[in-house]
C-alpha cells in the first residue's frame, strides 16, 4: 500500500469507524440482509400507520431511516431532507430532496412503470412519490434529470402534470446532443422535442433549494455524453456515473460515452471529502439487500472498479471489455425515444400509443 494511500487510510478508519464493520452494527438497525456501506446511526424509529409512514431520529450523522416506502437520509443539522424511493422492476432509484425549513423540494430521475409484454404504462412508481409529497405538504420547485436513461421511461412528465404544471424538468444542456443522435433512429422530428424540457442546465451552474441549501450541477460524462449529478449540500446524486461500491462501475457503451470520460467522472466523485454521500441511480445487489448511498471514504477504499490505486488504465481495459459482453437493457428503444423528450409519449389514437422497436435485417433477402 502506498503512504498516500496508507494515510488516507487510517484517517477513514479514524473518521468511520462505523463504516468497517457496518455489517454487524447497521443489522440492528434493518435486519439481516441491509447493506454493508451506509453509515449506521444512533437509534431510529418508523411507525406506520395504514398507508402513512412517519419517521423519527435521534441522530444527526450521515444515515438511514428505512419505512417500507422509502429511506431518510440527513448529513447535518439543518441539512436537506433526503428520501429515495426503490423501483424494483428496473432496480432504479428516485429521490426527492427537501428543505426542512421551507418545504421546498426537488425531485431527481422519476420512473414510469412500462411492461413491455403487455404494453402497458403504469404510474405506480410515480404515485408512491406523489402521495409522499401531499404527506410531507412538500412544494416541487423543480424535476432534475441526470441524463437520457435507455433502461426505464422517465415519469417527470407525468410528475409535472400531477403538480399542476409549474415545476420545470430540468436537464444538462448535452441533451441536445442525444436528441439530434436519436431523432432520425425514431423516425422524430424537431417539432417533436417541443414542450419537452424546460431547462437546459449548464456545467458548474449553482442554484439554492428553499431557503439556503446550495446545489450545483456536476458534468459526469462518461455513461452518457449529456450526464450531469447534482451536488446538495453534502449529497452528491451521481445518476449512473458510479454504483454502489461492491458494484463499481455502469457501462460506457453507449453512444457518445466512453470508458476513459468515466473514469475521470469516477475520479472527480471520489476526489470530493470523505464525508460526503454518492447516491446511486441503480442497484443490483447480490447477497444483500437494495441500497442507494455510500460515502465517498468508503468508495475510496471498497469501490469494485475505482478505488485507490486503480489506475485509468487498468480501468479503461477492464471497463471496455465487460462492455463488449454485456447485452442491450430490456427498455433501451421504448426508454430512449421517451426519455430524450422528457417522458413526453408519441401522440396518442383511442387511447393508445405506438413505440418504435428499429429493427436491422441481417439477411437482406427478407422480404419488406
Amino acid at each position: 500500500m502506498s503512504l498516500t494511500k496508507s494515510l488516507i487510510s487510517r484517517r477513514f478508519i479514524s473518521a468511520f469507524p462505523s463504516e468497517l464493520r457496518a455489517l454487524s452494527s447497521h443489522q440492528a438497525l434493518s435486519g439481516p440482509s441491509s447493506s454493508i456501506f451506509a453509515i449506521p446511526g444512533r437509534v431510529h424509529t418508523t411507525f406506520n400507520q395504514g398507508r402513512r409512514s412517519l419517521t423519527t431520529s435521534s441522530s444527526t450523522h450521515p444515515n438511514s431511516v428505512e419505512s417500507t416506502k422509502w429511506k431518510h437520509y440527513k448529513a447535518d443539522v439543518g441539512s436537506a431532507d433526503i428520501y429515495a424511493f426503490l423501483e424494483p422492476v428496473t432496480s432504479s432509484w428516485q429521490y426527492i430532496v427537501a428543505d426542512p425549513t421551507t418545504r421546498d423540494a426537488v425531485v431527481i430521475d422519476p420512473v414510469l412503470d412500462y411492461n413491455p409484454a403487455s404494453g402497458t404504462l403504469s404510474t405506480t412508481a410515480a404515485d408512491t412519490l406523489l402521495e409522499f409529497i401531499r404527506e410531507k405538504n412538500l412544494s416541487v420547485v423543480r424535476i432534475l434529470e441526470t441524463h437520457a436513461h435507455a433502461d426505464h421511461l422517465t415519469a417527470s412528465q407525468y410528475i409535472k402534470r400531477m403538480l399542476g404544471g409549474k415545476a420545470p424538468i430540468c436537464i444538462g444542456e448535452r441533451i441536445k446532443q442525444l436528441q439530434g443522435h436519436f431523432a432520425p433512429v425514431y423516425g422524430l422530428e424537431s417539432t417533436d422535442f417541443v414542450k419537452s424540457f424546460d431547462v437546459f442546465l449548464k456545467d458548474e451552474e449553482v442554484f439554492t433549494l428553499g431557503s439556503s441549501i446550495s446545489g450545483k450541477v456536476i458534468h459526469l460524462p462518461g455513461h452518457t455524453p449529456d450526464h450531469i449529478g447534482y451536488m446538495i449540500g453534502k449529497a452528491v446524486f451521481t445518476g449512473d456515473s458510479i454504483f454502489m461500491p461492491d458494484l463499481g462501475s455502469a457501462r460506457a457503451d453507449f453512444p457518445g460515452g466512453n470508458a476513459k470520460d468515466l473514469f475521470s467522472s469516477m475520479t472527480r466523485l471520489l476526489s470530493l471529502p470523505e464525508d460526503y454521500q454518492l447516491f446511486v441511480g441503480h442497484d443490483y445487489p447480490v447477497g444483500r439487500e437494495h441500497d442507494c448511498m455510500a460515502t465517498v471514504g468508503v468508495h475510496q477504499m471498497m469501490n469494485k472498479h475505482g478505488k485507490l490505486g486503480i489506475t485509468e488504465s487498468q480501468f479503461i481495459q477492464f471497463r471496455e471489455a465487460r462492455d463488449k459482453v454485456l447485452g442491450a437493457p430490456r427498455l433501451l428503444h421504448p426508454s430512449l425515444q421517451v426519455n430524450i423528450r422528457a417522458g413526453k409519449l408519441p401522440p396518442a389514437s383511442n387511447g393508445r400509443v405506438w413505440l418504435k422497436t428499429p429493427t436491422k435485417l441481417s439477411n437482406p433477402n427478407i422480404p419488406l
